[in-house]
């Protein structure tokens, strides 16, 4: 099992004090005394709303709201049971982990994870960057193969080509920059580690930063102006 959080208690001491809040389906983060910066998953979300508009008039409302239920529930409940393992919890002990489904995805991504993540510095950790106006909450800043990296765990119901897959890494781009912001640490690497009810498991290795942070400035922008202008109509 991987080494836990060998993390320096200063650095940790920065993240300690933001809350969420959602205003208008937009989740928000309270950075500071009158400082609010919206989420990176609503970027994103926002980022993507043609091509899930696009997919839900494709295959039904009934269909889409069915399968994004059981989407969600499943990466929820994986995401738990990955949290206590890596925190040496007792895993075993969850409702998640006697879920069939949830039992063999865990196995299947367990040995990725044992043999090549350790150092755990930060897990489910609320971050945010000034230089941006964003916030957001990271899955995992540990290293991977010996190299610090931001982690994302997803779950998909099969395997996706990397194409498919620019908004992962632009959102792993933003933990990646709000940590070398907060800490002058810089990350060497953007990590997706996608797990299928199939138990395929997929781990996307990153280190061209610069073609994700152009793109992660272009989104933010795109979202200011969409929130901006529709404040000026009012």
């Amino acid at each position: 099992q991987p080494v836990m959080f060998n993390q320096c208690e200063n650095y940790r001491q920065l993240f300690s004090d933001i809350s969420r809040r959602n205003i208008d389906e937009t989740r928000y983060y309270e950075v500071g005394d009158d400082v609010v910066y919206p989420s990176i998953t609503s970027v994103i979300s926002f980022i993507s709303r043609k091509k899930f508009a696009d997919w839900r008039a494709r295959v039904g409302n009934e269909r889409a709201n069915q399968i994004t239920k059981q989407a969600t529930t499943r990466g929820t409940d994986l995401h738990h049971v990955l949290e206590v393992y890596l925190k040496n919890g007792d895993y075993k002990a969850l409702r998640e982990y006697q879920i069939p489904l949830i039992h063999m995805m865990f196995h299947s991504a367990k040995d990725t994870i044992d043999r090549r993540l350790n150092n755990i510095y930060h897990q489910e950790t609320a971050m945010f960057s000034d230089r941006l106006c964003l916030a957001g909450t990271v899955d995992l800043i540990c290293e991977v193969d010996g190299e610090l990296a931001i982690v994302d765990f997803k779950t998909a119901e099969k395997p996706k080509p990397e194409d498919w897959l620019e908004n992962y890494f632009v959102q792993e781009m933003f933990y990646a920059s709000a940590y070398y912001e907060m800490t002058g640490i810089p990350v060497k690497k953007l990590i997706t580690i996608m797990v299928t009810p199939g138990g395929d498991v997929e781990v996307f290795d990153k280190r061209d930063k610069g073609e994700y942070i152009k793109l992660l400035v272009r989104y933010i922008k795109e979202f200011v102006h969409h929130n901006t202008g529709a404040k000026d109509e009012e």
